[in-house]
């Protein structure tokens, strides 16, 4: 019987990669990454002078996270067409997708505001809004986390998952309530 669980755990096409081995947590370091780097940029710009260059890299690398993040949007909504509405995992998703999306724009009107110049006198208010944005995606990561780890969503089934595990299968198993051998 193929239930929605069975269709969460497949791709609906090759390009959100094979099954098991989704790329949507692949892509999504790429603006985790180049967003950290955009706080630490931008902390280092508060302590050195000129800070000009330190501005700058960090403009870029809000522009790389947001390429990254659309990618990663993209493979993300592939996994998301395959959860059925109603269910708490695609609650769940929603509440993920919508805390992604917000941070995007929110990057974008930064990367916008940077690059014609509207934050030069603001070096603060730089840091601070990145690690605001970075905390709000720490929480849609943390829902990321639950979709992968609690509810298994383009994670292989526990059949597949007990082919790592067979010649464990051969030991005897202690009881559920015994004490573990030291």
């Amino acid at each position: 019987m193929y239930n929605s669980m069975d269709a969460a755990k497949r791709p609906r096409t090759k390009l959100a990669g094979p099954y098991g081995h989704p790329f949507h947590p692949i892509a999504v370091t790429i603006p985790i990454g180049a967003w950290t780097c955009a706080l630490v940029f931008d902390v280092a710009a508060l302590f050195v002078r000129p800070p000009g260059f330190l501005e700058l890299g960090a403009v870029w690398l809000i522009g790389v996270g947001i390429v990254g993040a659309l990618l990663a949007a993209v493979l993300g909504l592939m996994d998301y067409v395959r959860l059925r509405a109603g269910d708490p995992v695609h609650r769940v998703a929603t509440l993920h997708m919508v805390l992604n999306v917000f941070v995007v724009v929110c990057w974008a009107v930064s990367f916008f505001l940077r690059f014609f110049g509207e934050f030069n006198d603001s070096r603060v208010w730089t840091a601070v809004s990145d690690v605001v944005m970075l905390a709000i995606l720490g929480v849609s990561g943390y829902l990321g986390g639950m979709l992968a780890y609690r509810y298994g969503v383009r994670v292989a089934t526990e059949a597949t998952q007990r082919e790592g595990f067979d010649a464990a299968n051969d030991l005897p198993r202690p009881a559920p309530d015994a004490p573990p051998k030291t």
